[in-house]
């Protein structure tokens, strides 16, 4: 077995997710667009808001990745839509379009059998781009379970998604 088509095998998975947690377009279909700018008790952020912030994090990765001279956001406000806004359904559906959009980019990176996935990145060395896909991966497992968890709170699962009681019903 060739080592290194398992990893690119593997990290592609895990960008995709599904393995060990939800993916994200189990998360995200048939979202009602009426509660995307709702927070739930004691949380300080929107279903959008955080999908928001997701994509713009991932956007940040990828641009690091490929850009020797991209300039991230300034931290954290940077990545983050501000507490008092909203959106409405464009643009809940340009970031969810955003999102898949660099998701796939960064799957194809990983899948270009040309990337050389443990070479330090030219413009920041002890980086790789293994590095960068697994803190993508990470981040956005993290941030998928927030949304799972909350969807679940607020009650926002279709009729008969139960997922988290322990089998869906």
């Amino acid at each position: 077995m060739d080592p290194q088509k398992t990893i690119r095998q593997e990290l592609s998975e895990l960008l995709r997710g599904g393995n060990a947690h939800m993916g994200f377009e189990e998360i995200v279909s048939d979202f009602p667009l009426e509660h995307i700018n709702e927070k739930a008790a004691q949380v300080p952020y929107s279903f959008w808001q955080l999908v928001e912030h997701m994509r713009i994090a991932q956007w940040d990765i990828l641009e690091f990745i490929r850009d020797p001279a991209h300039i991230s956001p300034h931290y954290p406000e940077g990545y983050r839509p501000g507490p008092e806004e909203r959106a409405d359904e464009n643009a809940w559906q340009k970031t969810l379009y955003g999102f898949r959009a660099d998701l796939e980019t960064l799957i194809a990176t990983v899948e270009n059998p040309e990337t050389d996935l443990f070479a330090p990145l030219v413009h920041a060395p002890g980086y790789t781009v293994f590095r960068e896909i697994v803190l993508a991966a990470d981040h956005n497992a993290y941030h998928l379970g927030e949304l799972a968890i909350l969807r679940q709170v607020m009650n926002l699962w279709p009729e008969g998604k139960k997922y988290l009681t322990g089998t869906p019903e």
